[in-house]
């Protein structure tokens, strides 16, 4: 199933290892100027050893792309939608492995063990723990959940970073191009086919949605939404739901 085309705009030198690539880090943004130039900067480690960096933009209005220039190995426009960015990513993507990478999330500091563990392995998928930024204790357990709930069930979220063979990706179809629920709904996908890695050092996403909007009532929002998803509401349904 092809996604959508998407539009090159800035491309700079890849190193490469050994004549291919570990490693693409997909990275979907929507209006992320706040986040976007910090998350780069972390990953150029990683992109001096030779790993991928592709931002597919959704059409941001607030500078998200401004002023990152060389800090990126593809800069795409994509059509709006995450699943359609996520998508179009991976198509222009030449590693073996894809990491799907949300602006505001942080690879966790031994990341070079799991790129070993990639590099080395025969595993097929995988995603990491969850931490949440904020210092709350209400985090800490909500983080404990996300996580039980992750690993007996094998379904990740998008915001602990998907990450899976290039060839079992395509095999599966890539993303269902569905409004919301597009990390759920292929994950259940790739569980039919194999049993993922549950990285143990989590990776750390921000806590603004909660923060913004309050512990409880996203708590029970998240809880309603996967509920609705389980149950047949459609993803359309649920999206108006989730931004109404």
């Amino acid at each position: 199933m092809p996604a959508p085309r998407a539009t090159v705009v800035a491309v700079a030198a890849l190193s490469m290892t050994n004549g291919s690539v570990l490693l693409s880090i997909v990275i979907p943004t929507l209006n992320e100027a706040k986040t976007l130039g910090i998350c780069l900067r972390a990953l150029q480690p990683l992109r001096h050893r030779g790993v991928e960096i592709i931002i597919a933009d959704g059409g941001s209005r607030d500078g998200s792309t401004t002023g990152i220039e060389g800090l990126a190995d593809h800069l795409l426009q994509c059509a709006r939608g995450r699943a359609r960015q996520m998508n179009s990513g991976a198509n222009a993507a030449s590693g073996r492995w894809l990491l799907f990478l949300h602006a505001d999330t942080k690879l966790p500091a031994n990341v070079e063990n799991w790129l070993q563990q990639l590099s080395l392995g025969n595993d097929q998928w995988g995603f990491f723990r969850l931490k949440l930024e904020g210092r709350q204790p209400l985090f800490r357990m909500i983080e404990w959940f996300i996580n039980k709930r992750s690993t007996l069930s094998y379904v990740a979220t998008g915001d602990q970073c998907l990450f899976v063979r290039r060839s079992l990706f395509v095999a599966v179809g890539l993303y269902p191009t569905i409004e919301l629920m597009e990390d759920v709904a292929l994950s259940k996908t790739l569980r039919s086919n194999a049993k993922p890695i549950v990285w143990s050092s989590p990776v750390t996403t921000s806590s603004r949605r909660w923060e913004n909007h309050g512990i409880v009532k996203t708590v029970l929002l998240m809880w309603s939404l996967r509920l609705g998803y389980f149950i047949g509401v459609s993803p359309r349904r649920l999206a108006a739901f989730y931004r109404g």
